[in-house]
Parts: structure tokens; sequence; C-alpha cells
């Protein structure tokens, strides 16, 4: 509204010194105002008409270049990273039990590239189910990562161990730019009915 205000203003102005050289009016104030009216109404016009089509201009190019979810399967994303499709980065595999947290990273095709785990990692016993041994394990497999070239990955978590959110930790920590995060925790839909009871 301000904006609107000082083009009113300017153009007022202008067309005042136009009409009434030095200083002096030749024509009615009605004029003026009907003048000044129209003219302004025009550039208004013209004003909201470019920024009507720059904002279109720019969704569009915001929906074709940039969304905030990731490429459905079979979809075409326009976005790059590190010069790689989405489809065509590393994936790593985090898979959380109670007792441990293996970390896999493997290729877009699936071949091995670095596994590691808590276990592997010097954590004994109970030990390796915490969170501590998770984040330990997730920098371990990123320094890993990194030295054979792997900058940006696509996270794939299975289940419900304490080291889940503490591995991506230790992902990001170790250098490793995380693209996306999948849960891919298996759920029982009360598919096989349970053994028979045990007669004592």
């Amino acid at each position: 509204m301000l904006g609107a205000r000082c083009v009113l203003w300017r153009l007022g102005r202008g067309l005042l010194q136009q009409l009434a050289p030095g200083g002096r009016s030749h024509v009615s104030s009605m004029e003026v105002q009907s003048r000044l009216v129209h003219t302004s109404l025009q550039k208004l016009q013209e004003l909201a008409e470019k920024e009507s089509s720059s904002t279109e201009l720019t969704q569009a190019r915001h929906s074709a270049e940039f969304s905030i979810l990731p490429p459905m399967p079979g979809q075409e994303s326009l976005l790059r990273w590190g010069g790689k499709k989405y489809e065509d980065l590393h994936i790593v595999h985090i898979k959380a039990t109670y007792n441990n947290t293996h970390i896999h990273v493997v290729t877009h095709e699936g071949q091995s590239t670095v596994r590691t785990s808590c276990g592997t990692e010097g954590f004994k016993n109970t030990k390796k189910g915490t969170p501590i041994a998770a984040q330990t394990a997730g920098i371990s497999a990123a320094a890993k990562a990194t030295d054979q070239g792997i900058s940006f990955v696509r996270v794939v978590v299975k289940g419900l161990g304490p080291g889940r959110m503490s591995a991506i930790k230790g992902l990001s920590m170790g250098g490793l730019q995380v693209v996306s995060i999948t849960d891919n925790t298996p759920v029982p839909h009360n598919g096989c009915r349970p053994r028979k009871a045990r007669r004592m």
C-alpha cells in the first residue's frame, strides 16, 4: 500500500510539472485530478501484471526444479547431488536391533561398499545396543565412505533399536550428506497364528 502511494505521489508531481510549466497552472484542478487518476491506474495495472507474471514464472520454475519429497520410483528428478541423479546415489542400510546396530553402504545396483557395526567398532555385550555405539559406527562408516569418494547418500532404516537416529547423526557427523531417510521397518499385521500352548 505504501508503494502505491509513492507511485501516485510521483505521478501527480510529474503531471503537475508537465501541465503547469514555470509553476503557473493553465488547466483546471478537476482536469489534473482526472488525468492523474487515469495515469496512476494505468501504472498500477502494469505493475500488477508484471508482479503476477514474475510470480507465476518463479512458481513454475520452483515446482519444476524443486520438491520437498524425493521422487517416486520411475519418476524423473531434475535435481542433482554431486552430479548424480537421486536413483544413482549410494544407499546406507541401517539395521537397528535391540542388541546391535549394523550399517551397510551399497551402490544403487546393490554392490557392497562399506560394512560396519557396533561390535566391529569394539563395543561388547550390552554396550553394543547403546546410542553411543551406533553413533560411533555411523561416524566410522561415513569416514570409510568418504575415503571412497562418496558424499551424498540415501538412508534406509530398519528396526526399532535405540541406535536408529544416532546412527544417522553419526553419518552426518562423519561428513556424509543425507538426502533422504526411509523407514523400512517391517510391521506385523496378524498374519500367522501363534503356536499351540505347551501342555504341562
